[in-house]
């Protein structure tokens, strides 16, 4: 039976304070065979720094998120860049841009995401974006500091076809979430049709963005498998196929071995 990985899980969040062993069990028993655990801040950082020296199947992703680039610091960059020296974090982010909620200057914000994206670089790890109503904005910067040195993912992806092979010409990978399953998803679920298996991650973003029939609930990763069923239903090919693939894809991609 193939086997997934969540390339995006915030197993580090509140919501899962109560029952955390349970999660990763049903996860474990979904065949969800190793997860990445992504800390956008202080406090998720160092949770997500603990949860990679407890699980062996677990990994890191570490950065500053853009709705909160405004509490960005040079220290905090410095502390993020001797994290990245552990060989289970496995990427810089999330990052990017965020339009939507206004916390954060959009000027601040573009700074920070330049600064991770050199950091990236520095480091020689791959980005992982974080795009909300700020596409232009994202590619354009991504050109700019030459992200392509490094390669990335555009994590849950909701944009056009045609921004998705621009990214996958800048060396990104294309991760689909929860939203690829809902009904009026237009975007997500042409994406999953139209881009060749080989560029595509899977990921839940749980807690947030459950997939149909759980849309509204708190997700967790063992739902990844949901993602990986409606992308097979829209290439017309197995669920098999798409796990194996995605699951290749990622460990090529984070540089994982069994």
């Amino acid at each position: 039976m193939a086997s997934y990985i969540d390339t995006h899980v915030h197993l580090n969040a509140d919501q899962y304070d109560e029952d955390l062993k349970e999660v990763i069990n049903r996860a474990l028993e979904a065949k969800v065979e190793k997860m990445v655990v992504v800390g956008f801040d202080r406090k998720t950082i160092e949770r997500a720094m603990k949860l990679i020296e407890e699980y062996d199947f677990l990994y890191a992703v570490i950065g500053w998120h853009p709705v909160d680039a405004i509490d960005c610091t040079d220290e905090e960059l410095e502390w993020i860049e001797k994290l990245a020296a552990h060989p289970k974090v496995v990427g810089i982010g999330e990052t990017g841009l965020d339009y939507y909620w206004d916390k954060s200057p959009k000027d601040i914000q573009q700074y920070w995401f330049r600064k991770q994206i050199q950091l990236a670089q520095k480091v020689n790890l791959p980005i992982i974006i974080h795009n909300r109503d700020a596409t232009g904005d994202v590619v354009r910067i991504l050109r700019e500091e030459n992200a392509a040195s490094v390669g990335g993912i555009m994590h849950c992806y909701g944009g056009s076809v045609e921004t998705a092979r621009e990214c996958i010409g800048m060396n990104f990978m294309i991760s689909l979430g929860g939203p690829v399953t809902f009904k009026n998803a237009r975007q997500p679920k042409e994406v999953a049709k139209e881009i060749p298996l080989e560029y595509l991650l899977i990921e839940t973003d749980a807690p947030y963005l459950a997939p149909h029939p759980h849309r509204g609930k708190r997700n967790e990763p063992s739902l990844v498998p949901l993602v990986a069923e409606e992308i097979a239903r829209l290439k017309e090919i197995s669920v098999e196929e798409v796990a194996t693939m995605t699951t290749k894809n990622a460990k090529r991609f984070f540089k994982i071995s069994d």
